[in-house]
């Protein structure tokens, strides 16, 4: 039987041909100077510009593919990856590492502290914003976790960024409770978190906006306010035997 790895990093991956490579190639190169085990699985959310044979066509061995035909959302890709992943800390990272991966040694550290989860930030003391987004993007930003923090995780200050690292504990409790698929699932996996009494810790990152995100101010802005109203209104099924024991594709 295999030995379990310390580290697994999770990939969410729509239509990333254009940068997928460079970013596996980097994560992989600092996983391979670091002392303990790890794997990266990364996950093809459906992609139709060959994202998939750019991932087989590394080579790498610490990298898996997961892949499903039909495009479910980002939400869906990270749950179906960390469900799937062995490490005894779960991390998942955008595809694009606007977080560059080397923040992982902070998150760590947090984590090494007591912490449960501990979640990159653009907007606590110490963060570090190298290229920051577009004003309306920004304001967009703000006025969205506002709202969060009214209606789901008060206290939290930046709950978008794609950078987040869990023990394998909390993970598996966490995401086997989460149904949202959109972009606003990074809200739900804290409010679950919260629920279940997991501590989080919310870690100064180095962050730099790259171009290419799939979200789309006007278009998801009202999908993802009725998500934050579904997540506080929904009635968690806390007890063990509701726990599924997998996500489906």
């Amino acid at each position: 039987m295999p030995t379990q790895p310390h580290l697994s990093v999770v990939v969410p991956a729509y239509n990333e041909a254009g940068r997928i490579r460079a970013s596996l190639e980097r994560i992989d190169a600092y996983l391979s100077e670091q002392p303990y085990s790890s794997e990266i699985l990364v996950v093809d959310d459906g992609s139709t510009d060959g994202t998939s044979s750019i991932v087989t066509g590394l080579g790498l061995e610490r990298i898996q593919l997961l892949r499903y035909d039909v495009n479910r959302g980002k939400g869906h890709a990270v749950r179906y990856g960390v469900m799937r992943s062995l490490g005894k800390l779960v991390l998942f990272s955008d595809a694009d590492l606007a977080t560059p991966i080397e923040e992982i040694a902070a998150l760590s550290a947090a984590i090494a502290g007591g912490a449960d989860v501990a979640i990159g930030s653009r907007d606590v003391a110490g963060s570090r914003l190298e290229r920051r987004q577009s004003p309306i993007r920004e304001l967009g930003g703000k006025l969205f976790n506002r709202l969060v923090q009214i209606l789901a995780v008060p206290g939290i200050h930046d709950t978008q960024c794609g950078f987040k690292l869990f023990t394998r504990d909390a993970a598996q409790s966490i995401f086997r409770l989460c149904t949202i698929d959109n972009f606003s699932f990074d809200v739900e996996v804290l409010f679950v978190a919260r629920k279940l009494g997991y501590s989080i810790a919310e870690v100064p990152v180095r962050w730099r906006h790259q171009e290419g995100s799939k979200v789309r101010l006007w278009r998801d802005a009202p999908r993802m306010l009725r998500t934050l109203f579904r997540i506080r209104m929904t009635r968690y099924d806390m007890q063990p035997s509701a726990i599924k024991t997998s996500a489906t594709p």
